[in-house]
């Protein structure tokens, strides 16, 4: 399952300080936009959304079929409940990708010198 690829993305994950963006120097900036667009990519990827949004109904349909209150019952809601929260935590992530990308804008912008 973990191969070297996976290990490779892993290592060069985004780990700067996002606390202050007018701290990072140019290359952190760059890395931000390019993680951010990474994410915006894929919140506009329809097949991904159909895909969350499928696993999101499957698991609220299996939730709701849960009719006992046993021990192994209110595990399984707790369960479940912690899946629903972390695929939504997955979309915020990327969200927040994408916000902080806008934020920074796009220092790379060349004007136009025949104004």
């Amino acid at each position: 399952m973990i191969n070297d690829e996976a290990v490779e993305h892993y290592n060069s994950r985004l780990t700067v300080d996002l606390g202050n963006l007018k701290s990072l120097t140019t290359q952190q900036q760059d890395r931000v936009r390019h993680y951010g667009s990474l994410a915006e990519s894929l919140l506009k990827n329809k097949d991904l959304a159909m895909f969350i949004h499928h696993f999101k109904f499957s698991q609220a349909d299996f939730l709701s079929s849960i009719r006992g209150h046993t021990p192994d019952d209110n595990s399984q809601r707790v369960a479940i409940s912690n899946e629903l929260a972390g695929i939504d935590n997955f979309v915020s992530s990327l969200k927040r990708a994408v916000y902080l990308k806008n934020r920074i804008g796009n220092t790379n912008h060349v004007p136009n010198d025949n104004t």
